[in-house]
C-alpha cells in the first residue's frame, strides 16, 4: 500500500481517496489501486481522556494514510444508525475533514443512498450487495468482502468518475448519482486559520 502524500503533477490522473469514517475500521481507498483499514477496538468503552486520546490518534493515521489527495470523497455520517459510538465517530469524522480542508484538499460528501446507487443502481443496497458490485466492476481492489472498504472504493470512484477519470465505466443510471453531490470547487485556498495540532504519532511510510 503506498500513500497518496503528494499531489498530482500537471497533466496527471488526479488521485483521489474514499473515506468511509468507523471507529473499528475507517475504510480509505486510492485511485491509484490501494484500499486499507484505520481503526481499532473498544474505543466507546474507554474513560473520557483516554476515549479522545484514541480519537486523536485515529484521525491521525487516517490523515497519515491519505496524504494530500487532489480531491477527499467521505461518506457523510448516517444518523439513523444503530448501535453504539455514534458520538465518538462524528468526533473522527470532523477532525479529518478539519485537517483535510486546512490543507486544502477539496472534500465532498456523499450520502449512503448516493453511495449504494452509484455501486448498484439502487438508493437502497445491502452491504452485501455494494461488496459484490465493488468485487465485480472494481476487482484490482482487494476488500477481503469488508464492506467498509468496499464502501471507500465506491467513493473514490464516485470522485474519480465526477473529475473525469473513471476508474471503470458504470452506467447512466449509476452516474446519475454524482448529480446529487454538491463536489467542492477547485479554486478554493484552505482557511487562513489553520486547526488545532493533533499530536504527532510515528507515521506511516506508505
Amino acid at each position: 500500500m503506498t500513500s497518496d502524500n503528494t499531489a498530482a503533477p500537471s497533466g496527471a490522473a488526479p488521485r483521489v481517496i474514499g473515506l468511509d469514517a468507523s471507529l473499528t475500521g475507517t475504510g480509505i481507498a486510492s485511485s491509484i489501486g490501494w484500499c486499507t483499514i484505520v481503526g481499532r477496538a473498544g474505543v466507546t468503552n474507554l474513560p473520557l481522556a483516554d476515549r479522545d486520546r484514541a480519537i486523536v490518534n485515529l484521525a491521525r493515521g487516517v490523515l497519515d494514510t491519505v496524504g494530500t489527495p487532489d480531491l477527499a470523497v467521505i461518506e457523510a455520517p448516517a444518523y439513523s444508525r444503530s448501535g453504539g459510538g455514534a458520538h465518538e465517530r462524528s468526533g473522527l469524522w470532523w477532525r479529518v475533514v478539519r485537517h483535510l480542508l486546512a490543507q486544502g484538499v477539496p472534500v465532498a460528501e456523499v450520502a449512503p443512498t448516493q453511495r449504494c446507487r452509484y455501486a448498484t443502481g439502487k438508493g437502497q443496497a445491502l452491504k452485501t450487495a455494494v461488496v459484490d458490485a465493488v468485487a465485480r466492476r472494481w476487482p484490482q481492489y482487494v476488500t477481503g468482502g469488508n464492506d467498509n472498504l468496499a464502501d471507500a472504493v465506491v467513493l473514490c470512484a464516485m470522485g474519480a468518475d465526477h473529475l473525469g477519470y473513471p476508474i471503470a465505466t458504470v452506467p447512466a443510471t449509476h452516474r446519475a448519482a454524482l448529480d446529487r453531490i454538491t463536489w467542492p470547487e477547485f479554486s478554493e485556498s484552505p482557511p487562513e486559520s489553520p486547526p488545532e495540532s493533533l499530536p504527532t504519532t510515528s507515521r506511516r511510510s506508505g
